[in-house]
């Protein structure tokens, strides 16, 4: 069921759904009339009435709006696009930000540990048995790298982004300003800095794994039978099961894809975008940084408590014979075909290697 809920096609389909819809409704949501417009602060009031009442700058000018109010002003950051001081839409975004986007990301991220915290609770797995000095190579070294070097820039950007995110509302009341800024700085600089090195660890990922997570005949009865969590039956599956495979390729490549492009239209914003392709931007990024985190956290678990003996083999390159027989028969049925084992001599590790033929 766990690995239902993280990987199969039904919530990878959602979740493309929801940023379809989201990308759609996006210029509704903040192009808007402003006799439509949320309410705006008293400053922001004061700005439009002065705006009205400039000489050469009223409503009906042409250069009226260019400057100070137009959101779709196409001019880059640090020239005169520096001085808009009032963006039409712009308190509609904020609101939306940290009102139902903040609220529902808030809750997947709280519920999502509680619920698999109640799987785990209900379908503990079985310790596993082990056979003493049968080992079987994984990972190379350079797998694990670039796994590891990824899984640690995905974190740093977590981390940060939560702070971004619900600081205000969670940290400055007991924080205080003074250390809130501080935290809140440094969250910024490492998530600004860190966003492109996580593309760059994602893109060698892509590389590294792509081959191994092609999908195969045998992979659809893994789908049908949700990786044989709901009938209790082992179900045959190669280096990577399906649900790994629907992990690499809806979380590590498709959300990647969506986390890397917005992530560089916010980051380098002085190349031409208006602040109306910020808006949409910083959408889609923090429903994909949910989404993201959400089906990583699913990752970990099935990972490390959800499948024994998984985790020392990202971690240390092997795992027992008997771990990849149970849960990945074709690949060990391969491996032990090309390595046949000595009724004597336990096979060293690497002489089975980690590659499928």
């Amino acid at each position: 069921m766990l690995r239902s809920l993280f990987g199969s096609p039904i919530t990878a389909w959602h979740a493309l759904a929801l940023l379809c819809a989201l990308a759609l409704a996006g210029p509704v949501l903040a192009e808007v009339p402003h006799k439509n417009a949320k309410p705006a602060y008293a400053e922001e009031q004061t700005i439009l009435q002065a705006e009205k009442n400039s000489p050469g700058q009223g409503f009906g000018s042409a250069s009226s709006g260019k400057v100070h109010v137009d959101r779709h002003y196409l001019g880059q950051y640090g020239s005169t696009e520096g001085t808009v001081i009032l963006q039409r839409g712009g308190n509609t975004w904020r609101l939306l930000r940290n009102g139902p986007i903040a609220t529902v990301s808030g809750f997947l991220l709280l519920a999502t540990p509680l619920l698999i915290l109640g799987v785990y609770l209900g379908t503990r797995p079985a310790p596993l048995q082990h056979n003493a000095g049968r080992r079987i190579e994984r990972f190379t070294r350079w797998k694990r790298w670039v796994h590891w070097a990824t899984a640690y820039s995905f974190l740093a950007l977590a981390v940060t982004g939560v702070v971004i995110l619900f600081g205000k509302k969670v940290m400055l009341p007991w924080m205080g300003h003074d250390v809130f800024y501080f935290v809140a700085m440094l969250s910024k600089l490492i998530h600004n800095f860190v966003g492109p090195l996580f593309i760059v660890c994602s893109v060698i990922m892509f590389v590294a794994f792509v081959r191994d997570n092609v999908f195969r005949r045998w992979d659809w009865q893994w789908i049908k039978g949700a990786g044989g969590l709901l009938s209790r039956e082992k179900i045959p599956a190669g280096y990577f099961n399906a649900g790994e495979k629907i992990w690499f390729w809806g979380g590590v490549v498709l959300l990647g894809l969506l986390m890397s492009v917005t992530g560089l239209l916010l980051d380098f914003v002085n190349f031409g975008q208006t602040r109306y392709t910020l808006q949409i931007a910083n959408y889609l990024h923090l429903v994909g940084a949910t989404l993201y985190m959400v089906a990583a956290m699913g990752h970990i678990y099935l990972g490390t408590l959800g499948s024994p003996d998984a985790y020392r083999g990202m971690r240390e390159g092997t795992v027992d014979a008997n771990w990849a027989k149970a849960h990945h028969e074709i690949w060990y049925d391969e491996v032990a075909n090309i390595t046949p084992p000595s009724p004597t001599q336990p096979a060293r590790p690497g002489n089975a290697g980690g590659r499928r033929p």
